[in-house]
């Protein structure tokens, strides 16, 4: 979560200018108080940038400086746009204009369009994935999904790079782009696609930037007027503008520079996408006389995580990491970095789950936990492992908040009641402002415990129960508040898109964690092949690898737990090593160097699956090669988790108890109806198979079959040993 959403009290306006300096330490000080001219901004991660930069917008508006309607602020995620809408609002600054710069762009392109073009702006596709497939059956090219994708994001790339199509091979080679496809047909499809756009009247995203900046170009008049709006720019994330941003900012500007930039050349990660952090690295080359502030004070994370995000760096290569800032931690000491190390893919996410459990046990909130992975399939067995587990979670890249179904009509039902109050009997015995929220959500589905499970019905709960706390923390801070008062607030972050934050943890990509911070971080599958990920083969792509691992290691502010596993499935040949950017970091491993990685409390920990009693939680002996799983029919060697699940090919005869299989399928209906979460949850179909195929006799049988892990072994155990051996399971109520 954001540093403005990890604490959702509401601060009091700043009385005063000074008042906004309050607070901040001597560089972020220097930082808000230069308001004139170029500035850049180094911040390290974790070192308060986004505090330091709407503290200078404010300072200056408060200050009476700058006039808050000739502020540009730009970034590149709503979310962080929004988030600094809301600090500006918290420190009195209301009316800047923060947003991306796609924002920023359409904005000004839909104002502008009819003088400057004539007619509407054309329609924006959503998805431009199937105008390229269009354009490839155009071309006759056959693309299977994965080449859509890719050739998708070649098109992309070339426009926020401003190359066009007849200088798509020659620029691709030239930036050592590994092309899915040969590099003339690949610009054969970018000219089709092209034609198809203009053919239809559509524009893409791209365009929305290219547009603006020929609109800029051509017209003088329509440049001078946005000039005129705007005098004072702020770009943050500047490591991550692409050439084509950078050209529409340096038309915003004209001849000017009050303009202040803030970036990390150590978190560059999105460079296929087009971005450079040449712009930063070069900037005191572009304005010689730029006020340079670096923020190397880290609040966020304690001395042991900090140490570790500094020993990755140390060992990196190129211009970024000439740059590097050495993080220095502002927090108390904490504990070591963790590392296990685990047989198998489905056991190192059971690990995970069980850990974050016993977190959660201990006090730790399910929001202040986070699980990142390097690529979104990852993401569904930790899925399962943590519904396994009764742990709720939210996927990072889901629909945003105030856009869920459930929070719209929360908000209508409130603002109804803020309105009309006096006549709605469920706020009849209410005495202050959350327990009339909480009587209102109640008809929307709020119940004070929340329901069994982590599907739908629970995700739905987590909203509900999101604007409940934001009701407390609300009324705390403002005594006296009225509901009329909390509907406001609702509607001003909504306009921002502030969100509260939303209890479960959460599961996301390295990248799209970019921004966001937690109690708790566990670093998943972090081997060779995957971190780096095997398609890095030049010594740059390596290097934005171990960026984005750095990115990963500085989200955490007190925990950090790195995995990885030897196998990808249960069986499988243990062939995989540690991400080699763990060496000379992890206990007993050695680095480029020949040094020896100190050890730490316990040194390298190895993970197993199937945990069944307390002398299990030993330490595992390591495994360095594991019996390949075999077909019991026909002995071919099984690679596929479903297969392995049942220990046969899917097309081998099968001597499933047919009876068992079918009583366990409506004992699951029943339990999964109970807990409100799918019954894949409860058990898979695999599992079930495997079970009446094998039908165990006791529990150490049971735990063998894949699928039943001690969890679900402590929870369903017996009933499904009682319908294994044919006997009555009680109903819910008790009843046969």
């Amino acid at each position: 979560m954001t540093a403005a959403t990890h604490s959702s009290l509401f601060p009091q306006v700043p009385d005063s200018a000074d008042a906004v300096l309050d607070g901040l330490d001597p560089e972020q000080r220097e930082v808000a108080t230069a308001l004139r001219g170029p500035v850049c901004v180094l911040a390290g991660a974790g070192t308060g940038k986004t505090r330091a930069i709407t503290h200078r917008i404010a300072y200056g508006v408060r200050a009476g400086i700058l006039q808050p309607t000739t502020v540009l602020a730009v970034t590149f995620t709503n979310r962080a746009a929004g988030e600094m809408r809301g600090r500006l609002r918290q420190l009195g600054a209301a009316g800047v204009q923060a947003r991306t710069f796609h924002s920023a762009a359409l904005r000004q392109l839909q104002y502008f369009w009819p003088k400057a073009i004539g007619g509407a702006l054309p329609r924006i596709v959503d998805r431009k994935i199937q105008l390229v497939a269009d354009a490839a059956a155009a071309c006759r090219i056959r693309l299977d999904r994965g080449e859509l994708r890719d050739v998708t994001a070649e098109i992309e790339w070339s426009k926020v790079t401003q190359t066009v199509p007849d200088d798509y091979a020659p620029a691709a080679a030239k930036a050592g782009r590994e092309t899915p496809r040969d590099p003339a047909e690949i610009a054969q499809l970018y000219l089709a696609y092209e034609e198809l756009k203009r053919g239809r009247g559509v524009i893409d995203f791209e365009d929305v930037l290219l547009l603006t900046v020929g609109v800029l170009q051509d017209r003088q008049d329509v440049a001078q007027q946005v000039r005129a709006q705007y005098q004072h720019f702020v770009v943050d994330e500047y490591q991550d503008v692409s050439p084509l941003q950078q050209r529409l900012l340096d038309l915003w500007l004209g001849d000017r520079d009050d303009l202040c930039v803030v970036g990390d050349a150590s978190q560059t990660i999105y460079s296929f996408t087009g971005a450079t952090p040449d712009h930063l690295l070069d900037f005191r080359l572009r304005h010689p006389g730029a006020t340079v502030v670096k923020l190397v004070r880290d609040y966020r994370s304690t001395p042991q995580v900090v140490h570790l995000a500094n020993g990755l760096l140390a060992q990196a290569r190129g211009r970024a990491a000439d740059h590097r800032l050495e993080l220095l931690s502002q927090r108390p000491a904490g504990t070591e970095p963790g590392y296990t190390e685990y047989p198998d893919e489905p056991a190192e996410a059971e690990g995970a789950a069980r850990r974050i459990r016993e977190l959660i046990d201990s006090g730790v909130r399910p929001a202040e936990i986070a699980v990142l992975f390097r690529t979104n399939s990852q993401s569904e067995i930790y899925e399962q492992a943590l519904a396994d587990a009764g742990v709720p979670y939210q996927l990072r890249g889901a629909e945003r908040f105030f856009d869920r179904p459930e929070v719209r009509r929360a908000g209508t039902a409130l603002r109804a009641a803020a309105r009309f109050g006096g006549n709605d009997a469920l706020l009849d015995d209410t005495v202050d402002l959350p327990s009339q929220v909480r009587a209102v959500l109640s008809g929307e589905g709020w119940t004070t415990e929340p329901p069994a499970g982590s599907g739908a019905v629970r995700e739905r709960w987590e909203s509900l129960a999101a604007l409940v706390n934001l009701a407390q923390d609300f009324a705390a801070a403002k005594p006296g508040a009225t509901l009329g008062d909390l509907v406001a607030e609702l509607d001003e972050r909504t306009a921002a898109q502030h969100a509260p934050t939303v209890q479960g943890v959460t599961l996301a990509s390295l990248h799209s964690a970019k921004g966001l911070e937690w109690d708790a971080v566990f670093l998943v599958g972090l081997a060779e092949g995957m971190m780096p990920i095997t398609y890095a083969k030049t010594d740059e792509q390596i290097e934005e690898e171990r960026r984005l691992l750095y990115v990963g290691v500085t989200r955490a502010r007190e925990r950090l737990h790195l995995s990885w596993s030897l196998a990808r499935s249960p069986g499988g040949r243990a062939s995989r090593r540690p991400s080699r950017f763990l060496d000379g970091l992890r206990p007993g491993s050695v680095g480029a160097g020949g040094r020896v990685a100190a050890g730490g409390a316990g040194g390298v920990e190895h993970g197993r699956a199937g945990l069944t009693s307390r002398s299990a939680l030993a330490p595992a002996p390591r495994r360095t090669q594991r019996a390949p799983a075999r077909c019991k029919v026909c002995g071919r060697t099984l690679t596929d988790a479903g297969e392995m699940k049942l220990m046969r090919c899917e097309d081998c005869p099968s001597d499933m108890d047919e009876g068992v299989y079918e009583r366990l399928r409506d004992w699951r209906a029943v339990q999964a109806g109970l807990s409100g979460q799918p019954a894949y949850c409860v058990f898979t179909d695999k599992t079930l198979m495997a079970i009446a195929e094998n039908v165990p006799e006791d529990e150490r049988e049971l735990v063998r079959i894949p699928g039943v892990g001690a969890r679900k072994l402590t929870r369903y155990g017996a009933d499904v040993l009682a319908i294994c051996a044919g006997q009555e399971v009680d109903g819910p109520d008790g009843d046969d």
